[in-house]
């Protein structure tokens, strides 16, 4: 049976990850000064030490890996590719007879085992690390303030509209605000706990709970120790509920768009985050491929300066238009998913385009 790859294509592999990771690695130790200096005004709060500032610096690597890996890869893939012209072996390739879609093929092979890796990353190992980070630092600072001062969380469910107090763990929160509401949205009581925690067999219990019911003129008040919570919640999607929609995995968002959704709330913001995310990990096969037909045109016997500054601008033009779509799908109400999709299938134009007129 014929190799899917062979011994050219993985030549080519090799070279363009081997780019990758030296810029990878570049870019990821000034990410890492940047965050540990950025923490400097933290240390000393509560018992936020210089060593839970580390602690915290490193549980947002793998974060910081995945937020860098689309410019890292359109950097890594010329640096990889430029080598490869600079010694004249590309020259050789093409005069052998190899067209440029044959050579991209062990490109395309590196540009898929970097979008594996950017899956890994971004859906099963950052961003739990990235909300353990956030919470050890919640917790080491508010050690000795208040925990309101950390801010809340709104969830609605159908009628029941609920806001929790995030400084908590995953199963325990310090504080929960229950507001009922009637068929025609007016309200018909407010409860609160002084804590709610999740029970074996994962239903909120409230602690400590009072509550008011307006039934028409009249209030009527009662306080229990505790009673549960009557709502669907879990400590999964709360937990969902206080992080950014940019920081979650894809599937979580798509928990999120069709909770949103279903209680009649925007879900604009949910819905651009998920695709943004799909769209962004499909772009590094891209831009991976972009730097083919640069080595093959004017990069081909430049520098490394040379190469590196076009992969910034290339990588930074990038950066600005998503975010500058993001802000056009939140602010002026765009499609979310086009906009999502703009960047990666510009992206994907020019490098078939390039590509296409290479020679």
């Amino acid at each position: 049976m014929t190799p899917l790859l062979g011994t050219l294509d993985r030549y080519i592999m090799r070279a363009v990850l081997s780019g990758v990771a030296m810029v990878a690695l570049v870019l990821l130790s000034l990410g890492t000064l940047f965050l540990l200096l950025g923490e400097q005004n933290d240390i000393g709060v509560g018992r936020y030490t210089a060593l839970r500032a580390m602690l915290f610096v490193l549980l947002s690597l793998p974060q910081q890996v995945w937020d860098l890996l689309p410019i890292s890869a359109l950097i890594g893939a010329l640096f990889g590719l430029g080598t490869l012209a600079r010694g004249s072996e590309l020259t050789v390739m093409r005069a052998a007879g190899l067209s440029i879609w044959r050579i991209a093929r062990g490109v395309a092979a590196a540009g898929v085992l970097l979008v594996l890796l950017a899956i890994a990353l971004g859906e099963w190992l950052a961003p739990p690390l990235q909300q353990l980070a956030r919470q050890q630092k919640a917790f080491d600072k508010l050690a000795d303030v208040s925990v309101a001062a950390y801010g809340d969380t709104w969830i609605r469910d159908g009628n029941l509209i609920v806001n929790v107090e995030r400084a908590s763990t995953a199963r325990r929160h310090p504080g929960m605000t229950i507001y009922e509401l009637s068929d025609n949205n007016r309200l018909q009581s407010v409860g609160r706990a002084v804590a709610a925690e999740l029970d074996a067999n994962g239903v909120w219990v409230l602690e400590q709970y009072a509550e008011s019911r307006y039934d028409g003129d009249t209030v009527k008040t009662r306080r229990v120790a505790s009673q549960p919570l009557a709502s669907g919640l879990s400590a999964e999607f709360i937990a969902i509920a206080a992080s950014s929609p940019g920081q979650l995995p894809t599937m979580a968002l798509s928990r999120m768009v069709v909770h949103l959704e279903s209680n009649g709330l925007d879900a604009r913001e949910a819905v651009f985050a998920m695709w943004s995310r799909i769209a962004r990990t499909a772009a590094i096969f891209f831009a991976v491929l972009l730097a083919l037909p640069f080595v093959f045109g004017s990069l081909r016997a430049a520098g490394a300066g040379a190469r590196v500054a076009t992969g910034l601008v290339l990588g930074i033009g990038f950066f600005l238009l998503q975010r500058m779509l993001e802000s056009g799908a939140l602010v002026f109400g765009g499609p979310p998913i086009l906009l999502a999709w703009v960047p990666t299938l510009l992206m994907a134009t020019v490098v078939i385009t390039f590509i296409l007129r290479a020679r």
